[in-house]
């Protein structure tokens, strides 16, 4: 099932870049430690779950697999709502990785 051009494995490879930039800024300059490591991990899950999948033994698997990493994108959203919410970032920096 591994596909070298896949738009969900690049997309998620990319937003965990993102979600490692965004950490970067809020631990350094924000001194945020706790809201961010979470978004880290589930952020970042989201990719290895989709990259699990693609090598998944069956379709079963292909699907718990890529359902977990549906589930690691919904708390993702959560932490980010937070973050915006306590305004550790604005509503236009929300908007941009909300978008991803």
């Amino acid at each position: 099932m591994a596909a070298e051009n896949n738009i969900i494995k690049d997309k998620s490879r990319d937003f965990a870049i993102r979600i490692v930039r965004l950490y970067q800024y809020l631990s350094e300059e924000k001194k945020e430690f706790v809201l961010s490591k979470q978004l880290l991990r589930s952020g970042t899950s989201i990719g290895a779950n989709v990259n699990e999948a693609l090598c998944g033994i069956s379709k079963k698997d292909f699907l718990a697999k890529m359902y977990i990493a549906y589930k690691e994108a919904a708390e993702s959203k959560y932490w980010l709502d937070l973050l915006v919410a306590t305004e550790y970032i604005n509503e236009k920096e929300y908007n941009s990785i909300n978008s991803d």
